[in-house]
């Protein structure tokens, strides 16, 4: 298992649309990918699980990675929430 704190730097936070883009990143991988906020989890991989979070620009979240594919997919969800996921500046 991986985890890393992650910094949303997207002006929308994790809402609609970069929730969105996200869940659909998510399930590109086989590993189990959770977010987790204020004590609370979200599966990477179910829109309504990380709206739930209501997690706004600035705020800093952890992602845990467990499976066979977990490497990569750490590594480029964190270039995907870095690019400010999918959102012009």
């Amino acid at each position: 298992m991986l985890q890393d704190k992650i910094r949303i730097v997207n002006e929308s936070g994790l809402h609609a649309r970069p929730a969105t883009l996200l869940t659909q990143k998510a399930a590109n991988y086989k590993s189990e990918i959770l977010i987790i906020y204020n004590d609370k989890e979200a599966n990477a991989k179910s829109i309504l699980s990380v709206m739930s979070l209501g997690v706004s620009c600035g705020k800093e979240i952890t992602l845990k990675v467990e499976g066979e594919d977990e490497e990569r997919a750490l590594k480029e969800l964190k270039e995907f929430f870095a690019s400010g996921m999918g959102e012009e500046e």
